[in-house]
């Protein structure tokens, strides 16, 4: 078993390990028990009722969050002409077709969202090993892979995340750092979980959003009454 810090042991106290928390009051109690010295990141962990292994029960989309994330991302789009300059004009940190492609060849990975058009993908397709392995490959369903870059420049640039299920059958999403006010926390932290129950696959069955629990980057979870959010 991992030792904890004194901190976090003081911190594990103000919390009722069996007991599901209202939104706000797990938010104020999250914001309450983050000790670091840095602006811890928020983040939410949701169980799914849904099969992993089955490709009819995959849930993956995006959202914008409405207070944004509080880590501003940089964004590189692969495009030319016209659209080139739509994405720079949209805030687009890098822009460009094949020099793009050679700098990433040669190991450049200074960006977290590659945005591209349609046409540039055959040749954004073989960075497929390397941004692949990092999830930085463009996707249509991620709203990645699109001709309005300006669009979606702006809605990374303003708080757009992606989730996607993993093996365990869980989502993990970041809704905010701890320095934001409790209702912009909360009010992100129901924009996502209405997005995962959009995004439920009809193959589903049975209890959708099984359990959930927040948390700063360095404190203890909280878990969440998911009743709330119905």
């Amino acid at each position: 078993m991992p030792k904890h810090g004194k901190k976090y042991s003081e911190a594990v106290k103000l919390v009722d390990a069996d007991a599901q928390y209202e939104p706000a009051e797990a938010v104020a109690l999250v914001k309450k028990m983050a000790s670091a010295k840095f602006d811890e990141t928020v983040e939410v962990a949701v169980r799914l009722g849904v099969d992993p292994k089955k490709q009819d029960q995959a849930v993956r989309g995006v959202v914008v969050m409405p207070h944004g994330t509080g880590k501003t991302k940089r964004v590189l789009v692969f495009a030319k002409g016209e659209k080139a300059k739509e994405a720079e004009s949209a805030g687009a940190d890098f822009v460009g077709d094949q020099d793009m492609i050679n700098k990433i060849q040669q190991g450049w990975f200074e960006f977290d969202v590659c945005v591209a058009t349609p046409d540039m993908m055959s040749e954004v397709g073989k960075l497929g090993r390397l941004l692949g392995g990092k999830g930085l490959m463009p996707n249509p369903k991620a709203g990645t892979v699109t001709f309005d870059v300006a669009k979606a420049v702006q809605e990374i640039k303003a708080g757009k995340i992606e989730y996607r299920l993993d093996r365990a059958g869980q989502i993990h999403a970041p809704v905010g750092k701890v320095s934001f006010d409790e209702q912009k926390l909360t009010e992100n932290l129901r924009a996502l979980v209405e997005a995962l129950v959009r995004s439920k696959p009809a193959a589903a069955k049975g209890v959708y959003l099984k359990s959930a629990a927040i948390s700063s980057t360095m404190g203890p979870s909280v878990k969440l009454n998911l009743q709330s959010f119905r």
